[in-house]
């Protein structure tokens, strides 16, 4: 699919840059205020830093994830999508 995430790479602090199977690239910026609940863990910088894109998806240890189409389609449109 065409928002299959390829490559992942942390660039600062909370901050992703996202490579889709189009060619398609943009940034996930996370505020503070999204790290509640099953994503609590990725407050420490250690953890966050161990993204990476399994089967399309961004993924981190402990089976957490990002929908990929979701991502696409705000980053198809403003080049960048912030999770809050």
């Amino acid at each position: 699919m065409e928002w299959d995430v390829t490559q992942v790479e942390v660039i600062d602090d909370y901050l992703l840059r996202v490579r889709f199977a189009d060619g398609t690239e943009g940034l996930v910026r996370f505020r503070r205020s999204f790290f509640s609940g099953v994503f609590a863990p990725l407050k420490d910088d250690t953890k966050f830093r161990e993204v990476r894109v399994e089967h399309g998806f961004v993924t981190w240890p402990g089976e957490l994830d990002l929908a990929p189409d979701a991502m696409y389609a705000e980053i198809k449109e403003g080049r960048e999508m912030v999770l809050d």
